[in-house]
């Protein structure tokens, strides 16, 4: 198995016009059915944000400073251990997006007619502008579910836009992002391995380990 570091050179020289060659080749057109931003039948919904990405958000004119860090973001619920009251303590690595009480996206709503839309469209994390797609690369994240079909470098996961034509500024758009993201993913993980040290968090404490180190549950450095 190669290194983190040596995935992010590969990373770093994937060409646009190939992973581009490849969405085309598979085919994708959001039909805004929502499914990426809701909780399935197990579990809520989650996506990985990098923090810069939780600062994007709570910096954005469109919420004009009404978001704070726990409004946004949560920490990534793999491998913390639930609490006699339903809470949860332990270590973890990593951010999602927050979820509502229905357990979907917090920035994710739907119309009358049952049309979803993404409240906080233009200032999406990557995992988000990409969905359905990955790069086979170790060291960056698949969205949920298999990959059901794949081209290239490219996996495609579950949904319902899959198959449709998309046009080649779509693909570029959707390649540029996609590059951008296993890159970013890559360099996150080598940060928080480098930064990482273990704590012992208290009873009923979360901590998450991300790549500027430490952090408590709402974001603050642990001292």
């Amino acid at each position: 198995m190669q290194s983190l570091e040596a995935e992010l050179d590969d990373a770093r020289q994937l060409s646009v016009a190939d992973l581009a060659d490849a969405i085309e080749s598979i085919g994708f057109e959001c039909t805004r059915c929502g499914a990426c931003c809701k909780a399935d039948d197990a579990d809520d919904h989650t996506a990985t944000v990098f923090p810069d990405e939780v600062r994007n958000l709570e910096e954005s004119d469109e919420y004009d400073g009404d978001y704070d860090w726990r409004d946004i973001a949560r920490p990534m619920p793999y491998g913390l251990s639930e609490t006699d009251d339903g809470g949860l303590e332990g270590e973890t690595f990593e951010w999602a997006l927050q979820t509502d009480g229905c357990g979907d996206c917090t920035f994710y709503e739907e119309d009358d007619a049952g049309t979803g839309a993404c409240t906080a469209h233009d200032d999406r994390p990557l995992i988000c502008r990409t969905y359905p797609f990955s790069v086979a690369l170790a060291g960056t994240s698949q969205p949920m579910g298999e990959a059901v079909d794949e081209a290239g470098m490219v996996r495609a996961h579950e949904c319902e836009g899959l198959g449709r034509d998309i046009s080649r500024d779509d693909a570029e758009e959707l390649a540029r992002a996609l590059k951008e993201r296993a890159v970013r993913e890559l360099e996150e993980a080598i940060a928080v391995r480098d930064e990482y040290a273990p704590v012992d968090p208290d009873p009923g404490e979360v901590v998450v380990h991300d790549s500027e180190g430490a952090k408590r549950a709402d974001g603050t450095p642990l001292e």
